[in-house]
């Protein structure tokens, strides 16, 4: 199929849900991924040992099991949940434990300070008053119209104006206001950096709230037989309904006539009668695709000031047995958050701010086997953790192996005998995960900074926040449009919607001509 209604740049799991959304819309669509595989960062594989599977990239889905937009796909994953959603170790032992019965994390949050178990209470069940309207202003186009009319019946106004004054709180100040203890600040904090996000940025309390409140609500789950199983479900529904992807196919150009996206150049020329959707890095879309010339000089200004989130180091191990925690209340913590206190997280992120090597690392780590035993064989444990470093040109490799080793170190503390388990490790410096996925640039997985100036009508610049693009019938559709990364596929089904929307019989042509003005006002 050398032409298609649309060509989708990228198979992803934003791409893949971008051509799902049109197919379903009864459009021919083709996607064109540049590696031998779908899925970007969500995929699965053996890379430590026989029998041991890992999931290379992402783990963990909170937001893939909550989000509307892979919920209306139905793709009919089976979720299988640790017995204890995550817990945030201190380095002095304690724990703060999150698990979806909710008196079970009060007990956790109450060791900390007498009332913290009713105050995460009333946090959670604000949280439930919201949610589900809050989810859809989040994952919908913005500016979400309806979903926010629906979060404002709810708020009202005074409401709402705390809550925008929630949003824009750091993680530190928002648990101190919440709070009185330290295990239910390092909850959220700990949860906020699973951004790039330091606890004490303006923004990252939002971050931390959404998590944990989520991880209350439904949990942090893993697919049963890894994240592959979210892949595989896209592509084999994309096909069932006459989509074709073809691999190893890299695009070197969006070939434009009159400021209309007309088809991509891969291995030959490919039309796209009606959209080309680019599950692409905004950079790499709108200057290495497009290129500088045929954009609005404004916006290549405005691209210049793009900032990456970190770059990320990410270890798997196949270990003999379960990990042997010092403090057995992270026995069956799915994810574990390690190796620093509040302030430890933010002398971390201050290194990372300043280009330093973190002397010691935090740690989110994943029991892959506790979540899902299929992981490895019975009794064992598949793990994996991450940790944050600073954006470098280039990496040496005896710098990585001393970060491993410290990496390590701070679990072997924690779990006196963790080294005498493993049998089998792999490591993705930064650049083996940008080989691995070229999107994920420099080793950044979230396709962009998650700082409150590069999100919402902000993200990817300085622009409407949607998928729109200055070029015609060409929409961004990856983790660098809003409302960023994540596996929950709004960037993907907005872009889909976008290109439905401009081809729409009756309300089209006004589509195009709002959007064409819009663009005007803020390129030109």
């Amino acid at each position: 199929m050398d032409t298609a209604d649309a060509i989708v740049i990228g198979a992803g799991h934003n791409g893949l849900v971008a051509a799902n959304v049109l197919a379903d819309a009864g459009w021919s669509v083709l996607v064109l991924e540049a590696t031998p595989r779908p899925g970007g960062a969500v995929r699965s594989g053996f890379v430590t040992s026989p029998g041991y599977l890992s999931d290379l990239f992402s783990s963990f889905y909170p937001l893939g099991i909550a989000s509307p937009v892979l919920r209306e796909l139905d793709l009919g994953i089976e979720w299988r949940h640790a017995p204890d959603v995550f817990a945030h170790l201190l380095p002095d032992g304690r724990a703060a434990t999150v698990n979806r019965d909710l008196e079970t994390t009060m007990a956790s949050m109450e060791q900390f300070a007498p009332g913290d178990g009713e105050r995460w209470k009333s946090a959670y069940e604000q949280w439930l008053s919201i949610s589900a309207p809050l989810l859809g202003a989040l994952l919908r186009p913005f500016p979400p119209v309806t979903a926010g009319l629906g979060l404002l019946a709810r708020l009202r106004v005074a409401g709402a104006l705390r809550m925008g004054r929630r949003l824009m709180l750091p993680a530190r100040q928002l648990g101190s206001e919440l709070f009185r203890g330290e295990g239910a600040t390092l909850a959220l904090a700990g949860c906020a950096l699973h951004t790039d996000l330091s606890p004490d940025d303006a923004g990252s309390g939002v971050y931390g709230w959404l998590l944990a409140m989520l991880g209350q609500e439904v949990g942090w789950p893993v697919p049963s037989g890894g994240a592959q199983r979210i892949t595989d479900a896209l592509v084999a529904r994309l096909e069932a309904r006459g989509g074709e992807i073809v691999y190893d196919a890299p695009v070197e150009r969006v070939l434009i006539a009159r400021n209309r996206a007309m088809g991509v150049r891969a291995d030959r020329d490919y039309r796209a009668k009606r959209a080309v959707l680019a599950d692409v890095p905004a950079p790499a879309l709108f200057l290495d695709l497009v290129g500088a010339e045929k954009m609005p000089p404004r916006l290549v200004d405005d691209l210049s000031h793009f900032r990456w989130d970190g770059a990320t180091l990410k270890v798997d191990w196949a270990l003999r047995g379960k990990i042997p925690w010092t403090n057995p209340a992270v026995n069956g913590a799915g994810t574990v958050h390690l190796n620093a206190d509040l302030n430890g997280l933010t002398r971390y992120a201050a290194e990372l701010a300043t280009g330093e090597i973190p002397r010691n690392p935090f740690l989110l780590l994943g029991q892959m086997s506790t979540a899902d035993p299929r992981h490895s064989p019975p009794g064992t444990e598949s793990a994996w953790a991450y940790t944050h470093l600073p954006r470098l040109d280039k990496w040496q490799a005896d710098e990585m192996a001393a970060h491993v080793d410290k990496v390590e170190a701070a679990i072997e503390k924690a779990a006196p005998g963790f080294r005498e388990l493993v049998i089998g490790r792999n490591v993705f410096s930064p650049a083996d995960l940008e080989r691995e996925n070229p999107s994920l640039n420099g080793g950044a997985i979230g396709g962009g900074t998650a700082a409150a100036y590069q999100q919402l009508f902000l993200r990817p610049i300085p622009g409407l926040g949607r998928a729109d693009t200055p070029v015609d019938r060409l929409y961004l559709a990856s983790s660098s449009a809003h409302p960023g990364g994540g596996v929950h596929g709004a960037p993907g089904a907005n872009a889909a919607r976008a290109a439905l929307a401009r081809e729409a019989p009756v309300t089209g042509d006004l589509y195009r001509a709002a959007i064409a003005a819009a663009q005007r006002a803020v390129y030109r």
